[in-house]
């Protein structure tokens, strides 16, 4: 799938064409012009505003994954490569992403949720990941805000999280630095092919040549005519989200508890969240949400009842049934996908933009993408 830049010329021409200019985009960007390709990003608002900033940035492949199977090992190759990654940022971009191998402790409320923990750490255990079963009171010794409704815990001490919004920021001021273009407040309207080929994006009246389009464009890729997606595979989620502020910290490790998590930042700050909401493009706020919220917060750590509200917002997440995102090469020649993470951009954005930068680049991904092709779709959607 190489592309030379002798197959598209002249200043508005790119080799590669990205849509969306989320983590995703921009991450895919800096891979391949590291690579020497010529690459323009498509964003319809602000590069990284939209999911990306939104998200929590835990790193959590082990709380994540429901057992093993193909999430679960791309999740652990991406959370590896993170310490290199936070390194090459800050000395690209001076940003710091704020990576913190915090550790996560999934927390049990009663007999039914232990037994579900201990069936985890099983298979875990199995696959050889580090992982620690606590007591309640063991937990408590870890973490002594937690509340007295927490039975037991699982440790996974490897997990890590970072910082949503200065990790968006830094992608995209990197893929910039490289020679990335970005083309902003734009909308791509349809992907242009002919004989079973990309030849480029149409925009608004414009044409952009490139020899390969990637659609990186999160929720949004449903809506894009020619991008291979339809809207009934990629969907938007609605997670809604708290910012809780505590001087001084209340407690270190990110908490899995049923109905949401709480991620504790160096400053203070407490990130609650989240539902999942199959509401459409409605980007409300709403009572249910933060009432839910709120009160797995106030359950797990009760004395997060006495700090006050900072912010709350709401984004949405590229759904997929299986939970598994849409990657790869498709039967249109130049056209590839790059989208459906769902609760894991964050955390996948290293691996899946390493994957598709060396597939583009030349015609091989480094690892096994036929788990998360679009064709596994086929048999239960129509196409249009």
């Amino acid at each position: 799938m190489s592309q030379g830049s002798s197959n598209v010329t002249g200043d508005v021409a790119s080799d590669v064409a990205i849509i969306g200019g989320g983590i995703m985009g921009s991450a895919i960007a800096l891979r391949l012009c590291q690579r020497g390709l010529g690459v323009t990003v498509i964003e319809r608002g602000i590069p990284g505003a939209e999911a990306s900033s939104a998200a929590a940035g835990i790193l959590g492949p082990q709380m994540e994954a429901e057992g093993p199977g193909p999430l679960l090992e791309l999740g652990l190759k991406s959370r590896a490569l993170y310490p290199a990654l936070a390194a090459e940022l800050r000395e690209l971009t001076s940003i710091d992403v704020g990576y913190d191998r915090s550790g996560v402790l999934a927390v049990a409320f009663d007999e039914a949720g232990e037994a579900a923990l201990s069936a985890r750490r099983a298979w875990q255990l199995a696959r050889g990941l580090r992982v620690e079963s606590l007591s309640g009171e063991a937990a408590r010794a870890r973490e002594p805000a937690l509340g007295p409704a927490v039975r037991a815990a699982l440790a996974f001490n490897d997990d890590a999280q970072v910082v949503a919004r200065e990790l968006a920021r830094a992608f995209s001021q990197a893929a910039a630095g490289a020679g990335a273009r970005f083309l902003t407040g734009r909308y791509v309207r349809r992907v242009l092919t002919d004989k079973g080929a990309v030849t480029g994006v149409e925009l608004d009246g414009d044409v952009l040549p490139a020899a390969v389009v990637v659609v990186a464009a999160g929720s949004w890729s449903g809506l894009v005519e020619g991008a291979g997606v339809p809207a009934t595979v990629v969907r938007p989620a609605r997670g809604q989200l708290v910012s809780i502020e505590t001087r001084p910290p209340l407690f270190r490790h990110v908490v899995s508890a049923p109905g949401g998590y709480l991620v504790p930042r160096r400053d203070g700050t407490v990130l609650a969240g989240s539902t999942v909401e199959m509401a459409g493009f409605r980007k409300e706020v709403t009572v249910g949400g933060l009432a839910a919220i709120l009160t797995m917060a106030r359950t797990v750590i009760p004395a997060l009842a006495d700090a006050p509200v900072t912010g709350s917002w709401s984004n949405f997440r590229p759904f997929t049934e299986d939970h598994l995102p849409v990657l790869g090469a498709t039967s249109v020649r130049g056209l590839v996908l790059a989208t459906g993470h769902f609760r894991n951009g964050i955390l996948l954005a290293p691996i899946t933009a390493q994957a598709i930068a060396e597939l583009i680049a030349t015609g091989h991904a480094p690892i096994d993408l036929a788990p998360f092709a679009i064709e596994r779709f086929a048999m239960r959607t129509t196409w249009d």
